[in-house]
């Protein structure tokens, strides 16, 4: 349907700007991953399956929305509504569940993503038909095909019709637009265009510096909240050990006794683990050692971890 070129604005140096640090309920957010030096993770049809049908169900267990996606061979784009403002969980729970898989499929050791993820954080209105625009647009940019519409492994095709899909906030993107024809319209004009995005100390914006003002205000407000909340959180005891265990593996997508320590990432991930069965759940370090990934461990041995996972957090 559109042929554009490609713009001056290159995927490695939107990325690079794509890192927000804010979010709070209701946000909107365009989230983006790749893989770890650009590989291939995402190289067929089956493995783009397993990534939507893994983002469908931690959109589903985390209570989010997801307005647009577009995955590609080597990287995805997400644009989510972050109705509880856990972004990063949801996150965490999506990436770590899809690089079981994959190293589960291909085979290979360490990190499967090149980052925990990046992110914008977007305005509604106008803002947001941008952005969606964009990840629809991004396998012409790419020049995969000539027609976004004949792009397999992305939501174009769930607006304005009964096919049913990945997406649950759809109508969310239908009044946006109003109808099909100013849909296909807006793409077509934003073919050649990339994002006016505003790069700022608490992270990335699309939208107005309104919008920035009232997002770090709405964020630093939530701030407060969660320091209350840990306050009562250590007035009232500490969180079950059986409950952090369980929330760590919806989170990870990863049971704790398959945690492959011989790996970066399994290495990140003990300790993350070790950090919060001390401090959260307040368990010393003879009955941590009961505990897998940390059976068989000497006390001496565990704390000398423990004290370089919270030097590592801290840095």
């Amino acid at each position: 349907m559109f042929s554009p070129d490609l713009d001056n604005m290159t995927f490695f140096l939107y990325a690079a700007l794509m890192k927000a640090k804010i979010t709070y309920p209701g946000a909107y957010h365009h989230v983006m991953n790749r893989g770890v030096l650009g590989i291939d993770i995402f190289a067929d049809n089956n493995a783009k399956q397993y990534f939507l049908d893994t983002v469908v169900e931690k959109i589903r267990l985390k209570k989010a929305k997801l307005l647009c996606y577009c995955v590609m061979d080597n990287h995805y784009h997400l644009l989510i509504k972050d109705c509880t403002g856990n972004l990063s969980s949801l996150m965490r729970a999506i990436n770590g569940n899809y690089a079981i898989y994959y190293r589960k499929r291909f085979g290979g050791k360490g990190y499967v993503f090149q980052n925990r993820y990046k992110s914008i954080l977007v305005e509604k209105g106008l803002y947001l038909k941008m952005v969606t625009a964009y990840i629809l647009l991004n396998p012409l940019r790419a020049g995969k095909v000539k027609d976004v519409y004949k792009y397999l492994w992305s939501s174009i095709r769930e607006y304005y019709d009964d096919v049913s899909g990945y997406i649950n906030a759809q109508e969310e993107v239908e009044e946006l637009f109003e109808d099909k024809e100013s849909f296909d319209a807006f793409l077509k004009q934003w073919a050649l265009k990339g994002l006016p995005l505003k790069e700022t100390r608490m992270g990335t914006f699309l939208g107005s510096q309104e919008f920035i003002a009232q997002s770090v205000a709405l964020f630093d407000r939530r701030k407060k909240k969660g320091r209350s909340y840990r306050m009562r959180k250590e007035e009232d005891g500490f969180v079950p050990p059986e409950r952090l265990i369980k929330d760590f593996e919806e989170t990870h997508g990863i049971k704790i006794g398959e945690i492959d320590t011989s790996t970066r990432g399994g290495k990140r991930l003990r300790d993350e683990l070790l950090i919060g069965l001390r401090e959260e759940s307040g368990l010393t370090f003879k009955q941590i050692i009961k505990i897998e990934p940390f059976k068989g461990m000497k006390y001496s041995s565990l704390g000398q971890m423990y004290r370089r996972a919270k030097k590592k957090k801290m840095s």
